[in-house]
């Protein structure tokens, strides 16, 4: 079966993507496919998992049901990452689905940290970042969170999670979820010059490290920041860092590494394998780790198909 071919058997949050970005179909082919996302399949899946208080598995960041001595139990069941989730699937924000959804977290969900409002942040940078995309996506605002990343972020350019308890080096996850959040801030309309200036510095944080590693000795810090992953949670690699520099649409050399990697990594098939699964409970189940993967082939395709573009 030809890849598009496999890429289109499948589920509709995937194939408004495929024809958008590969296959080349019409504004309303793409539009009619993406409405979908709402009554059917896994976006329909996710969205009937909500409660009327708008938290999905009662809890905002984590489950409700993970006691406090598991803080660092990885669970994306709860809402944060279900949210980050809808995003990902590309739900239409102005659909019924998504306004009746959307409005239950703005009026009910408060962050574990202090009771602060889901749309106003919390303190993390890679919770922020996302929770920044999110709320650039849904037309929530965002500027209170936008304004908490412009004001953590570090010395060399980028962020890191661990610096409200000391540290003072900045780490490719935080960074990726901050630049990812302030331009889809920007990208919605958030006009900050200090917030421009700050994302061009965790840009070039990253572009320094050829999105994998250390500046200091070219050495890996973390082979799993080479390897695919579906969802991406708050993890980097390789190519989320790729797909962030395509949406800005720039082809810094620096960046040919990464995605020559990539190339490399496709099957005789012409498909890629989800290498690393961030393993946690889950609402909705993709695919598994180590076999041919539908959205780690999509995003590498559409990655290789920019970058070949030039």
């Amino acid at each position: 079966m030809d890849v598009v071919d496999w890429l289109l058997d499948s589920d509709p949050a995937i194939r408004w993507q495929v024809l958008q970005d590969l296959a080349g179909a019409s504004p309303d082919e793409v539009a009619a496919e993406r409405a979908r996302v709402a009554t059917e399949g896994w976006g329909a899946t996710v969205l009937a998992e909500q409660a009327e208080d708008g938290l999905w598995d009662g809890g905002t960041y984590r489950p409700g049901w993970i006691p406090p001595e598991r803080d660092g139990f990885d669970a994306w069941s709860g809402t944060h990452f279900s949210l980050q989730q809808l995003v990902d699937f590309g739900l239409d924000p102005v659909s019924p689905q998504a306004l009746t959804a959307v409005a239950r977290v703005r009026e009910n969900v408060r962050w574990e940290h202090a009771g602060e409002p889901y749309f106003e942040g919390e303190t993390e940078p890679c919770i922020n970042g996302v929770a920044l995309t999110i709320a650039a996506y849904f037309g929530e605002g965002g500027d209170r969170i936008a304004q908490t990343l412009v004001g953590s972020r570090l010395e060399d350019g980028g962020w890191n999670c661990w610096a409200e308890y000391g540290a003072r080096v900045s780490s490719f996850h935080s960074t990726i979820c901050a630049v990812e959040g302030l331009r889809a801030w920007m990208r919605a309309g958030g006009d900050d010059q200090r917030a421009t200036e700050v994302v061009e510095a965790g840009e070039e944080y990253l572009l320094e490290r050829g999105l994998y590693r250390r500046r200091t000795d070219g050495s890996v810090p973390d082979p799993r920041m080479t390897m695919l992953s579906y969802p991406v949670r708050w993890y980097h690699d390789i190519l989320r860092g790729l797909e962030h520099f395509r949406q800005q649409d720039r082809r810094d050399p620096r960046l040919a590494d990464a995605v020559e990697l990539v190339r490399g990594k496709a099957d005789g098939d012409g498909r890629w394998v989800l290498e690393n699964l961030h393993e946690g409970p889950v609402i909705v189940e993709f695919e598994m780790e180590g076999f041919q993967s539908r959205w780690v082939t999509l995003r590498a395709l559409r990655v290789l198909r920019w970058w070949d573009a030039a």
